[in-house]
């Protein structure tokens, strides 16, 4: 695969399916057997996992969701992006209640890429870190 050809691929996800909702998109760039290296413990590491977190807590949560791609870096068949997922905190995210305010949460990412899928992802993102810390923090008191 082309160098740059990795990059349009995560590009692609990211505002096809992160920030579209594109379910299609979604199919056609997770290959068979994905897994999802960050996936909370417990949780599945599977491609539904993922699909859920996007159309299920992300999308209801922020309106206007968009993804804003600062940076991109390709390294073998590895792609490292930093991005800013933002939106207006709409709806409850990690259990707290929607406050109407501008969110942005700030995103590293790195996904391994094969005949123009996805077939395995890393990512740190610290604000949803941080707000799945606090509500569970919060469901202990």
């Amino acid at each position: 695969m082309p160098m740059h050809d990795a990059k349009k691929v995560v590009r692609r996800f990211n505002e096809e399916v992160i920030a579209g909702g594109d379910r299609s998109a979604f199919e056609a760039l997770i290959a068979p057997g994905f897994i999802n290296r960050s996936a909370p413990p417990g949780a599945s590491d599977g491609a539904e996992s993922m699909w859920n977190t996007f159309e299920n807590v992300l999308r209801p949560a922020l309106a206007g969701l968009k993804v804003t791609i600062h940076d991109q870096v390709e390294e073998g068949d590895k792609v490292t992006t930093r991005k800013t997922i933002s939106g207006v905190h709409a709806g409850p995210l990690f259990g707290v209640k929607a406050t109407g305010k501008p969110v942005s949460i700030d995103v590293i990412d790195i996904v391994r890429v094969a005949e123009g899928r996805y077939i395995e992802h890393w990512g740190i993102n610290s604000s949803l870190d941080r707000a799945r810390q606090f509500a569970t923090a919060l469901a202990d008191i």
